[in-house]
């Protein structure tokens, strides 16, 4: 049975607790099918690796760095008959995940970047300023908080990281009013971040809250979400067969270029014109399935929000051997976490 073969297969472990963004579009590309290995690698809430599993007689290897996803997600294990195998790991790792597994290739890999709802909606977190919490942001719990960089880097890194993963046009004003506001006390809540940024970051009637961009920049940065993701699409490549289909969904412009540019050189054949000569590259690894990204149509957006900004990107493998290269220029240039927070 195919994911869009209409069958009625029992979901495992019950009704899904969401639905996942794009769910419909990205099982079809996954073309799901009996006896196949998928690798769902960030598991969150789990409702792509139960969309799998009732989708056919299959087996997903689900990832997520997120010791409470993993937590939560051992029920659906129990009741998976077997058919599930749940790691806390990065996704970056997916490909040693699989081999851990005892799976040389697989069939599908889908990644839903970004943070969970399941996240976004627990305080403690300190992923939203909808509700004071502690400033934290860590995906695995582990690490540097944001609220140590907010209050270890300087005003230049500041600016430069809320400019770049966040798209803040306001960041020197933002970074500037973040150093202004540490020197009288440390920094350490949601509440108060988020005061400081609306302090400096006007918003009218209609428009996202002002601190809507630094905390998804700060996020970013703690969590190394960019180059978790680079890092994840090589690991896929690597570990997907031939005919082995990659489905991504990202959520804002910044991952999807990064999706877009891996995909588009990794499927890209060389040429060359009458003004330039052929550039010699390798045999496509990846031939697009998607050649725009998929969008969530009105009913979706109207049932879930958070699908508005939704993009995916498929491909599928070809039988061209992975391509080795740094992927690093597709990364905004940045200093490391742990010199920020050192205070260089």
């Amino acid at each position: 049975m195919t994911a869009g073969g209409g069958g009625s297969r029992a979901v495992a472990g019950g009704p899904a607790p969401h639905i996942p963004v794009l769910g419909r579009p990205a099982l079809d590309l996954l073309n799901i099918r009996d006896g196949g290995i998928y690798i769902d690698g960030t598991f969150g809430a789990g409702g792509y690796s139960r969309a799998m599993l009732a989708a056919a007689d299959c087996r997903v290897i689900a990832i997520d760095r997120d010791p409470q996803a993993i937590a939560s997600g051992q029920t659906l294990v129990d009741t998976a008959g077997g058919r599930l195998t749940l790691v806390e790991d990065r996704f970056s790792n997916l490909d040693a995940v699989a081999h851990a597994a005892g799976h040389d290739a697989v069939d599908g890999v889908v990644l839903d970047v970004g943070v969970s709802s399941m996240q976004i909606d627990q305080p403690a977190r300190g992923f939203s300023f909808r509700q004071d919490g502690p400033l934290d942001m860590r995906m695995s719990g582990q690490g540097a908080r944001a609220a140590d960089v907010v209050n270890g880097a300087d005003e230049r890194d500041l600016a430069n990281i809320i400019y770049l993963l966040g798209e803040e046009r306001h960041s020197r004003a933002v970074a500037r009013a973040i150093v202004k506001a540490r020197a009288e006390a440390p920094i350490v809540t949601t509440g108060a971040l988020a005061d400081i940024v609306a302090s400096v970051v006007r918003a009218r009637p209609g428009d996202i809250h002002p601190a809507t961009r630094t905390f998804q920049a700060l996020r970013i940065f703690v969590n190394d979400e960019l180059g978790e993701l680079t890092a994840a699409l090589a690991a896929a490549e690597r570990i997907l067969k031939a005919g082995g289909r990659l489905v991504v969904v990202s959520f804002h412009s910044l991952e999807d270029r990064i999706v877009k540019s891996f995909l588009t050189e990794r499927s890209s054949a060389g040429g060359g014109s009458r003004h330039a000569p052929e550039i010699k590259r390798p045999a496509p690894s990846f031939r697009l399935l998607t050649k725009r990204p998929i969008v969530a149509d009105d009913e979706e957006v109207a049932r879930n929000s958070r699908a508005r900004s939704a993009k995916l990107r498929a491909a599928e493998r070809t039988e061209a051997p992975a391509q080795a290269g740094d992927l690093s220029a597709l990364l905004p240039r940045l200093p490391a976490l742990a010199d920020v927070v050192r205070g260089r």
